[in-house]
């Protein structure tokens, strides 16, 4: 762990916290690649670990939340070798050791969900637990549904939240969940059901929000070959099996790429995003709809996406010229306001919350109550640093009405790597953008600021 608290401190080389500067841009250009799926990085890393074999995944995202599962897999006895392009991972037959101490995930809630399950093939106890934020994050239903099954887990302080026990020992059997908290309680008991001691059924109740981050749990776990029985609505068996290992190329992510395909749909000039593949499991490429619906140009290939800008910065209230306008003036785009609903993708409200500031009209963004429970209450965070650049907005129980129109100032991520990166595309409108505690987009995207910049994006770190 001492590599991953060197790395990822958060902290510029004066030992403050990061800042990011944005300025108003008129035009990016560029051909990037978009980063490496950081939901299928994290399930990878874990399957492979599970597997039996040496496997090799290429294109592996490198972040703070996919590094927290990757030492965590060394801790229970995974041998993992991490190169620049790929990374080889020796498994373990589902045969875990005892990590020996209290295993630190940072702010990780996917390595903290998915293992919580995964902890009970270690023998003794586990002990997971992270950072502030980390420990904010519920985890009570995940607990209830995995009692059935035999598995012994509780929170330490008896509150729902981590530090979490994990005991040895997986029976199997039958269980329920609840579908409309986090899809990763679902994912975590599909992910090592086939190393409990007999099958598991396991069945959704409810209503099932976030369902295609659980398509892609199914996806990657039959790559790995395990075979699910998913005939009936929201019911999943699992036989007891074994993962086998694999060579594994991770796809692009389309929530982190939104930021650039945004980026290019507000601004003028023509960008390509490479490594998005048009017939990906990931929810999140609705982006492209989302924004076509908005009125960006928007071309959607075999392994890219094509976006021709006609945007740029517009006085909402004035024919005056950008350039020579006073402080405090409100801009917006030629896209238009939109309403939708993200109950399937809540990780793309920041992303569509920021291009619905920027949007001529109103826009109306619902189905997003679970986002509440992410790195931050995401409907708030949003709300309350929006509102600090103008922008009107009303703040619902699910979700947010947003009227255009922006100026810059001065904001905070809250240590969500989201809000860094949405809010940026704000100050590439408004220009006078200073962005807080900037380096959490670390987290999902490591290299944001780098590319932006190559696509010629005024953004600096402080």
């Amino acid at each position: 762990m001492d590599e991953f608290k060197k790395k990822y401190d958060f902290k510029n080389e004066n030992g403050d916290p990061v800042e990011l500067v944005v300025e108003r841009a008129d035009r990016i250009e560029g051909i990037v690649k978009a980063p490496p799926s950081k939901s299928y990085t994290h399930r990878a890393i874990l399957l492979a670990c599970l597997a039996q074999g040496k496997s090799r995944l290429e294109d592996p995202l490198y972040s703070e939340d996919t590094l927290a599962t990757l030492y965590a897999c060394q801790k229970l006895g995974c041998e993992v070798k991490k190169y620049d392009t790929h990374c080889l991972v020796h498994g373990t037959s589902g045969k875990f050791k005892n990590p020996g101490k209290v295993l630190n995930l940072q702010n990780s809630g996917t390595t903290l969900r998915f293992l919580t399950t995964m902890a009970t093939l270690a023998p003794g106890r586990t002990v997971l637990t992270g950072d502030d934020s980390l420990k904010k994050r519920p985890m009570q239903d995940l607990l209830d549904s995995l009692k059935p099954l035999g598995v012994e887990a509780f929170s330490k302080n008896d509150d729902g939240l981590p530090p979490i026990i994990v005991k040895n020992g997986f029976r199997g059997g039958k269980t329920k969940i609840k579908g409309d908290v986090s899809s990763q309680y679902i994912s975590s008991i599909l992910l090592s059901a086939p190393y409990a001691q007999t099958h598991v059924d396991l069945e959704v109740v409810g209503e099932f929000k976030s369902r295609p981050y659980v398509d892609m749990t199914l996806d990657i776990m039959e790559k790995f070959g395990v075979k699910i029985n998913h005939e009936k609505e929201n019911q999943y068996h699992i036989p007891n099996q074994t993962y086998h290992s694999q060579k594994y190329t991770i796809e692009g992510d389309y929530s982190s790429a939104s930021y650039l395909i945004a980026a290019a749909a507000i601004l003028k000039g023509k960008v390509t995003v490479q490594n998005l593949f048009s017939d990906s499991k990931q929810g999140d490429k609705v982006i492209l709809d989302i924004l076509k619906e908005m009125g960006a140009d928007i071309k959607q290939k075999t392994d890219h996406v094509i976006i021709k800008g006609t945007g740029g910065s517009v006085p909402l209230h004035s024919a005056t010229s950008a350039a020579s306008l006073p402080p405090g003036e409100l801009f917006t785009t030629s896209l238009q306001g939109t309403d939708v609903d993200l109950e399937n993708t809540p990780d793309l409200l920041p992303t569509v919350a920021a291009l619905a500031s920027v949007a001529q009209g109103t826009s109306h963004i619902v189905g997003v109550e679970h986002a509440r429970f992410k790195e931050t209450d995401r409907v708030h965070t949003m709300a309350l640093e929006l509102s600090k650049l103008g922008v009107k907005l009303k703040e619902k129980r699910d979700g947010l009405i947003i009227s255009g129109g922006a100026h810059g100032g001065v904001v905070k991520s809250h240590g969500d790597h989201r809000l860094v990166m949405a809010l940026t595309l704000v100050g590439l409108v408004t220009g006078g953008m200073r962005i807080k505690d900037a380096a959490a987009h670390e987290v999902s995207f490591p290299n944001f600021p780098q590319v932006m910049q190559k696509l010629g994006c005024p953004v600096k770190i402080l």
